[in-house]
């Protein structure tokens, strides 16, 4: 894109109001709010911005790999597999995902001190946490509503293409390695991007069972100093931040994967 390109699609009147709109709340804001608070909380911050980052990551990792058997059982597998796939797709989607953590945490979580073996085991100092638990009720949430998304995607593939690497010789890994997958991965790369995003927001739901990621620190800010506002305005800030990345790092895949797919 040119300079003259950006340059046409930045300064138009409307955009321009609004960065200008922008600025001044970011002036206002700066001058007339309370900031003194920050040097206080700034490590805590840091600590919750970076424990945001990886229970994103990592559980939208887990998540979709759980979700692509769960939309190839639903797209082409047999009704004992697909059955159960649609089945935790329904449940996962229908209900809350706040119901679902408190249900992994104080449900499954209160079982493993009642057994000696789980208490002694290397596994205890990781389970007595309660970010296991938020991170395999995030990852399961990702996995149900991608698993969905992915059924959709394998369907969309044509037949043709498959019936023609199979007559070409090309075994069922090679076919969906090479052909099925590829493609029903560029269609499912927009939903994909916007449920990354969703996911985000859906983090702050962690700070209900002590996990202390962002938001948490900025509740404990509204605590410990009654300062309502600007927590909250910096909070903002940040997921705007890291949403903005997010978009902006699947459009760059997007664009290479489809320039891969053509070539």
């Amino acid at each position: 894109m040119t300079r003259q390109r950006i340059a046409e699609e930045v300064f138009v009147p409307h955009r321009i109001i609004m960065i200008a709109l922008a600025l001044g709340l970011v002036i206002w804001a700066a001058l007339s709010l309370r900031w003194d608070w920050i040097p206080r909380y700034y490590d805590l911050a840091l600590q919750g911005i970076w424990r945001t980052l990886w229970l994103l990551g990592l559980s939208c990792l887990i998540g979709f790999a759980l979700a692509v058997p769960l939309g190839l059982a639903q797209a082409a597998g047999p009704r004992f597999l697909a059955a159960p796939a649609r089945a935790f797709c329904t449940v996962i989607r229908g209900t809350p995902l706040l119901l679902q953590l408190w249900l992994i945490y104080f449900g499954v979580g209160s079982l493993f001190p009642q057994f000696p073996w789980i208490r002694e085991s290397e596994l205890w100092p990781y389970l007595r946490q309660a970010w296991p638990y938020a991170l395999l009720a995030l990852s399961l949430s990702f996995a149900g509503y991608e698993g969905e998304v992915l059924r959709g995607a394998f369907k969309s593939v044509g037949a043709g293409q498959l019936e023609a690497a199979r007559s070409m010789g090309m075994g069922r890994i090679a076919i969906f390695r090479r052909i099925w997958f590829p493609q029903a991965l560029q269609r499912a790369l927009p939903t994909l991007g916007g449920e990354t995003v969703l996911q985000l927001k859906a983090t702050p739901l962690v700070a209900t069972i002590t996990v202390i990621e962002i938001y948490a620190v900025s509740s404990r800010v509204r605590q410990d100093t009654f300062i309502i506002y600007e927590p909250l305005l910096l909070l903002a800030v940040v997921y705007m931040v890291i949403a903005g990345l997010l978009a902006l790092m699947f459009k760059l895949l997007e664009q290479r994967f489809n320039r891969g797919m053509l070539g």
